[in-house]
């Protein structure tokens, strides 16, 4: 990761528990700009990206650096990041970031909007992002880094692994087990019982109802597992 201008001259921090910064100025790091500022807990320093100038401004937080910045911001007292790389389609992307983030030093909190609900039996691991709208389900747990977009649905004593990612408008029935890694695309349907392997990819509005195996694909759209007379409901073990 190679930064960009360093030039940019940083505010002069006193050290504050509540301080954070954003880690990517993309479009998921708009959306926690404003889940960061709805939800109130924390105050925005700033955002770190190798592809924006230091000093430009993204929804009004200013641009710090680059990753080389990373242990200047640290040794001001600075402690709390969030991981605003969402990996969709190479999740090797946000890992690297978390691990990144964890070997200099940072922690990332739970960030759960205003608006969505987490019942009070259920376990967020850390580093769990909840959109606006979502619901957890009783005794449900949800792995380190998951992120579960706007309008998602997890239903009773579901298990949700690391880094899982959970497209808007997804809907998990209960007891509902998904592996590490793994993607759900948009208003995609799982239904009770079922246990997602880890590294799935499951296509947008895709309609799950048994098991499918790691590593596993279902096609946008698609019926898992496929009526035997229709040939273009489908699972590919592959990954792209």
């Amino acid at each position: 990761m190679n930064s960009t201008d360093q030039s940019f001259h940083l505010p002069d921090f006193s050290f504050d528990p509540a301080s954070i910064f954003i880690y990517g100025g993309g479009g998921h790091g708009k959306t926690l700009i404003d889940l960061v500022r709805a939800a109130g807990a924390y105050r925005i320093i700033g955002l770190v990206d190798d592809h924006l100038p230091a000093g430009s401004l993204v929804m009004g937080a200013p641009v710090l650096g680059g990753t080389k910045i990373l242990p200047e911001l640290y040794a001001r007292g600075i402690r709390l990041a969030v991981n605003a790389v969402g990996g969709i389609g190479d999740v090797s992307v946000r890992l690297r970031v978390f691990d990144l983030l964890a070997k200099t030093g940072f922690s990332c909190p739970n960030l759960v909007h205003p608006n969505a609900w987490v019942e009070t039996s259920a376990v967020l691991e850390g580093g769990v992002q909840v959109l606006v709208h979502t619901y957890v389900g009783t005794e449900s747990t949800i792995g380190f880094g998951s992120v579960l977009n706007a309008n998602v649905v997890i239903s009773h004593d579901c298990r949700i692994g690391r880094c899982v990612n959970l497209s808007p408008g997804a809907l998990l029935a209960g007891d509902v087990w998904i592996g590490d890694f793994t993607q759900v695309g948009m208003g995609a349907t799982i239904n009770l019982h079922a246990r997602i392997g880890a590294r799935v990819r499951i296509g947008n509005g895709a309609t799950v109802k048994k098991d499918i195996p790691e590593g596993g694909r279902i096609f946008a759209g698609a019926l898992w597992p496929p009526r035997k007379n229709k040939k273009d409901d489908s699972l590919s073990a592959r990954e792209d």
